[in-house]
């Protein structure tokens, strides 16, 4: 596997899938879910976030210590399920900028369809990470990425919860410079292009759909 290519093992996050898989789980309980893994994933997906010192006083003394340096971060989800993702990464870095994609796979080529596209109008400046809970093929993020990358940032990532092997192999051949970071990596693709085991359709599971 890729040095690009992050798979989080903490139990905390393995936990959390295993309540994700769960059919019986709500779409209560499932968004509330997405929300809690998105931030504890959040952490090893910022650790190369700059800091930069300062001094600040506290009740005791003055201290020298560290903050994070101005730096322009964008989260981007792909509509519709990357919504999911969104308030978990907002509730970690308020002042981060939201943009978004949408996106839809043809039910007869499987391919990706654009039908939206704002971003931040400061995204060549800064860093910008990309939200899917599920990476099936790859053709999706592939494509978002393809539409990001015509604004030049400084940096592009994805965040997803589940991967299968097949969008991680096609997704690092197409992108080699872009790191991906998810929670579980499940082995194979269904006929209908779902994630085995996966979780289902995460957009129906958040929005209560079908």
């Amino acid at each position: 596997m890729s040095d690009n290519v992050l798979v989080m093992d903490h139990p905390l996050i393995q936990h959390k899938i295993s309540l994700l898989r769960d059919k019986n789980t709500g779409a209560k309980e499932f968004r509330e879910l997405i929300s809690e893994v998105t931030m504890l994933m959040c952490y090893e997906s910022l650790r190369d976030l700059p800091l930069k010192e300062v001094e600040i006083e506290t009740p005791i003394a003055v201290a020298k210590t560290k903050v994070l340096a101005e730096r322009h971060l964008a989260f981007i989800p792909i509509l519709r399920a990357g919504l999911g993702m969104v308030e978990g990464v907002v509730n970690m870095v308020p002042t981060a900028r939201v943009g978004h994609i949408g996106l839809y796979r043809d039910p007869k080529t499987l391919q990706p369809v654009e039908y939206f596209c704002k971003l931040p109008v400061d995204i060549s400046e800064g860093d910008v990470i990309i939200l899917d809970p599920m990476l099936a093929t790859g053709g999706t993020a592939i494509d978002a990425i393809n539409s990001v990358k015509k604004y030049n940032p400084r940096t592009i990532k994805i965040m997803c919860v589940i991967a299968s092997k097949q969008a991680i192999e096609a997704l690092t051949k197409a992108h080699p410079d872009v790191k991906i970071y998810c929670a579980v990596k499940d082995a194979k693709l269904n006929e209908n292009s779902y994630i085995v085991p996966g979780l289902g359709d995460a957009g129906d599971r958040i929005f209560g759909t079908k």
